[in-house]
């Protein structure tokens, strides 16, 4: 039995716990599926292990809530970030991850929430319609890459449901489908005016969430080369609202938004 100091923080509902990667030991799987576990754990959508480098850099691995590892997350990031302002009075950092290295900067604190702006890197995307066997007819949308993967589309139900099947039920199918290899994440669209989206999550490796941050720039990435959005606009989740700007299609995406400290405290392991 071990006793590990952890962190636990939220972007827009979309929680993370925080561990040093020396407290790893190798058992990072199984360390996800036992404090993320909303009933018998600490609950989260993910733990971000936070390796400290020579030469004051940082390095960080998500691992999602069934223990499987992601490229990153741009909310965990961001909750990263906004520890190492709270912890370290760092408000300008840059955080390696598996999709690239994210670069945030502090805007403001108010109280316990961090408001952090985020250099998400170059978005790719593809309009692509893809099949389903289990799922009736073509669905059109695009594949965007955020240094992790996504396919966005555009439903026009209100409740986003598409094809006869809730999001919820649609996007459990398209994440796990053999067209995608490594899983996919899935948004669903809807776009209420030129500089404002509002969109549902399905997250690979932990389904529907409140939000995302590399989620929030796909769905943006998508609405802007799609449908002509504008290159500046507000992305509201059901968790809440984050900013992105995308100037032009070889620009770095910017993603504005909010990240609260819940707690910290120590939690044994076996």
């Amino acid at each position: 039995m071990i006793r590990i100091p952890f962190v636990k923080a939220h972007a827009c509902g979309n929680d993370f716990l925080i561990l040093e990667e020396t407290q790893a030991r190798g058992k990072h799987a199984a360390l996800a599926r036992k404090l993320c576990s909303r009933n018998t754990g600490i609950g989260a959508d993910g733990i971000e292990f936070l390796q400290r480098k020579p030469n004051n850099e940082f390095f960080l691995r998500l691992f999602n809530a069934d223990g499987s590892e992601a490229e990153l997350s741009g909310n965990g990031t961001r909750c990263v970030a906004a520890w190492l302002a709270a912890s370290e009075g760092l408000h300008d950092v840059a955080l390696g991850t598996h999709g690239g290295i994210r670069t945030c900067h502090l805007i403001r604190r108010d109280g316990t929430d961090y408001w952090i702006e985020s250099n998400m890197g170059v978005p790719r995307v593809m309009p692509r319609t893809i099949e389903i066997p289990s799922v009736k007819g073509p669905i059109p949308g695009a594949m965007v890459n955020m240094g992790n993967p996504h396919f966005v589309l555009f439903p026009d139900a209100e409740d986003f449901s598409s094809q006869g099947l809730t999001w919820q039920q649609l996007g459990a199918k398209i994440a796990v489908d053999k067209l995608f290899p490594h899983g996919t994440n899935v948004e669903f669209v809807r776009i209420l005016a030129p500089d404002c989206i509002t969109f549902r999550i399905y997250e690979r490796g932990c389904g529907p969430t409140t939000s995302s941050g590399t989620g929030t720039c796909a769905a943006s990435t998508a609405a802007i080369a799609l449908h002509n959005a504008a290159r500046e606009l507000s992305a509201i989740a059901e968790g809440g609202t984050q900013q992105v700007v995308w100037l032009t299609n070889s620009s770095e995406m910017l993603l504005t938004g909010p990240a609260e400290i819940i707690c910290s405290g120590e939690v044994d392991f076996a």
